[in-house]
C-alpha cells in the first residue's frame, strides 16, 4: 500500500485489515467497473445512523423535528465535502484521465461521495463500532458547535409542511440545467407545486443549494397569494 493510503488511514485513525476495500472506496466510477458507489450508498447509511445516535446522545432535550432537521443541516455535501478536504482525500483518489484534467478531485460532489465510500469500507472491514468512532470523530467538532434551537426549518421542509397542512400534493424538482464547467457548475433546479400549478427555479452551487432558492421562491409566493 502507497506512502498516501498509509498516511490517510493514520487521519481516519483505522487501518483496514482488507486493503482492497480501501482502493475501491477511493475509486470514482470514471476509472473502471470496480468503483466507489455501492460503498457509498452503505456509506450513507452508516453516517445518518451514526450522526443520529450522536445526536440523541447530546440533546436529549429536542423532539424528533428538530433532531431531524440538525441532522439534515449536517449531513449534506457542503459539510462531507469540507471534511473530505480535511482528510485530504483529493490526493488519494483514482479518477480517469479526462475526469482528473477537469478538475474532479476537488468536485464537492466526488468528494462528498468518496467519504462516505470510506465509511461504508470501514464498516464493512470492520463492523459497526470503528465506522460509529470515526462519524463521531469527525462530526463531534461540528455537533459541539450546534444549537438545535438555533436552526430554523429550510425551505424544502417548510414548503412540503405548508402544503400538506393543507392537503396539497408535495412540490417535484427537476434539473433544469447546469452552467460552467464540470467542477464549478451552476445548477438550475425548477420546483414545480402541482396543486396550485405553480413552477419556480432556483440556483445554487449544488444541487441542493439550487431546490432550497427555489423552494424559497415558491413558498414566498404561496404565502403571499393566500394572505
Amino acid at each position: 500500500m502507497s506512502a498516501a493510503l498509509d498516511a490517510l488511514q493514520q487521519r481516519l485513525g483505522y487501518r483496514f485489515r482488507a486493503p482492497d476495500l480501501l482502493e475501491r472506496a477511493r475509486t470514482h466510477r470514471s476509472h473502471g467497473v470496480q468503483h466507489n458507489e455501492r460503498l457509498e450508498f452503505l456509506g450513507d447509511a452508516v453516517l445518518n445512523l451514526a450522526v443520529s445516535g450522536l445526536l440523541y446522545g447530546r440533546f436529549d432535550r429536542s423532539d424528533e423535528g428538530g433532531l431531524t432537521r440538525v441532522r439534515a443541516h449536517l449531513v449534506r455535501q457542503d459539510t462531507l465535502h469540507r471534511l473530505a478536504l480535511d482528510l485530504k482525500l483529493p490526493e488519494i483518489l483514482r479518477l480517469s484521465d479526462g475526469e482528473a484534467r477537469g478538475g474532479g478531485a476537488q468536485r464537492p460532489s466526488i468528494l462528498a461521495d468518496a467519504l462516505e465510500a470510506v465509511i461504508g469500507a470501514v464498516y464493512l472491514d470492520g463492523g459497526f463500532e470503528p465506522a460509529r468512532a470515526l462519524v463521531e470523530r469527525l462530526f463531534e467538532p461540528l455537533v459541539a458547535q450546534t444549537d438545535p434551537d438555533g436552526w430554523s426549518k429550510d425551505a424544502k421542509t417548510e414548503l412540503q409542511e405548508w402544503l400538506q397542512a393543507r392537503r396539497q400534493p408535495v412540490p417535484e424538482y427537476r434539473i433544469a440545467s447546469t452552467q460552467g464547467r464540470a467542477h464549478d457548475q451552476t445548477f438550475i433546479v425548477s420546483c414545480h407545486v402541482p396543486g396550485f400549478d405553480l413552477v419556480e427555479r432556483g440556483e445554487g452551487r449544488s444541487r441542493r443549494a439550487a431546490e432550497q432558492a427555489a423552494a424559497r421562491l415558491a413558498l414566498d409566493r404561496l404565502k403571499a397569494g393566500a394572505s
